[in-house]
């Protein structure tokens, strides 16, 4: 596996990593021993990048994470993120909110040292901004914890230019994590450009918008019942059939290199920048495999360009109008 440094002279990671929320989280139900199997095959693969959240469950994934890499600390630069609070409510349901305070900072994290089964966090995130907490103040925190040898380094993730600025003003920010994609490319305008003058790399979530550019599915009603996608603005109604026509293109552009459609997208992203690392996420060997082949794959510039051009980004937006209001803060 090819290696990107996660900014200048920052920590070495493989040049693709991997997501592993759907493990236990919102792409329907899980395999527990095929999810392990994934990730001892990455590892003998050389991807080392793994990124969990203590949201993804709740808490479960992580637990998930630290069991298989029990043994194995020393292969993986391990990522956790913080910050989305989901509870129970009266009703039993799920209650998320937005938590930026040091005292939960601290909290979270040791949570998350003890779930994962580590003594140190490589790489530590606030999962989404608190718009009620000064960023200065739970980076503050942050950075207390790389003082106190819990944490490695500092990552934000869904952070808007200006924010990442004051956040990096109080600490070195290695990584700012947000959804970048050949259908998703907010970040090109503001936020790629901040990183690049800042020294801070990039890590694109859904390289492989949640699955649907790969070909894995085509419909929303291919999905588990319990899958968050099944509602989402992308998949639904008259985005869905526009979207349908864009995962077309994908398709006969991977078929002229002779790539799988996913191959192709993560190629893509991968030769937008050497500081921008995606971590397509999955819970199976072959899928894996096939995704981690992608850093093998070569684009021109003029393909590069080409390939933006023919698709566009996306019709419909990322998430619901709750979930769109805490990104880019």
């Amino acid at each position: 596996m090819n290696k990107r440094t996660l900014g200048p002279g920052g920590p070495e990671v493989s040049a693709i990593g991997l997501g592993c929320m759907g493990m236990s989280a919102f792409y329907g139900e899980g395999d527990e021993a095929e999810s392990v199997r994934t990730i001892h095959r990455a590892l003998e693969l050389g991807c080392c990048f793994l990124d969990t959240s203590d949201m993804y469950g709740p808490h479960t994934n992580e637990r998930l994470v630290g069991r298989a890499i029990k043994g194995r600390r020393e292969e993986v630069f391990l990522a956790t993120k913080f910050g989305i609070k989901l509870e129970r409510g009266a009703d039993g349901g799920l209650v998320r909110s937005i938590d930026g305070r040091p005292a939960y900072v601290r909290e979270a994290c040791d949570g998350s040292l003890q779930r994962l089964g580590v003594e140190q966090i490589d790489l530590y995130y606030q999962h989404r901004v608190d718009p009620s907490t000064p960023i200065e103040e739970t980076v503050g925190a942050m950075a207390e914890l790389v003082s106190a040898g819990k944490v490695r380094h500092l990552g934000l993730s869904e952070a808007s230019a200006q924010t990442i600025r004051r956040a990096h003003a109080v600490h070195p920010i290695t990584a700012v994590q947000s959804e970048y994609s050949l259908w998703t490319r907010d970040v090109e305008e503001e936020i790629l450009p901040t990183l690049e003058e800042l020294g801070i790399a990039l890590v694109a979530y859904s390289p492989l918008g949640r699955g649907f550019l790969s070909g894995r599915f085509s419909s929303p009603e291919e999905l588990d019942e319990g899958d968050f996608r099944r509602a989402g603005p992308r998949f639904t109604g008259e985005n869905l059939r526009r979207n349908q026509e864009l995962v077309a293109r994908v398709r006969e552009l991977a078929a002229e290199k002779q790539i799988t459609p996913g191959q192709l997208a993560l190629a893509w992203v991968l030769h937008r920048g050497e500081h921008v690392v995606p971590i397509p996420g999955t819970k199976r060997v072959a899928y894996l495999e096939e995704n981690l082949a992608a850093a093998e794959i070569h684009l021109s510039d003029e393909e590069v360009e080409r390939i933006a051009e023919a698709i566009p980004q996306a019709s419909g937006e990322r998430y619901d109008e709750a979930g769109m209001r805490g990104v880019n803060l």
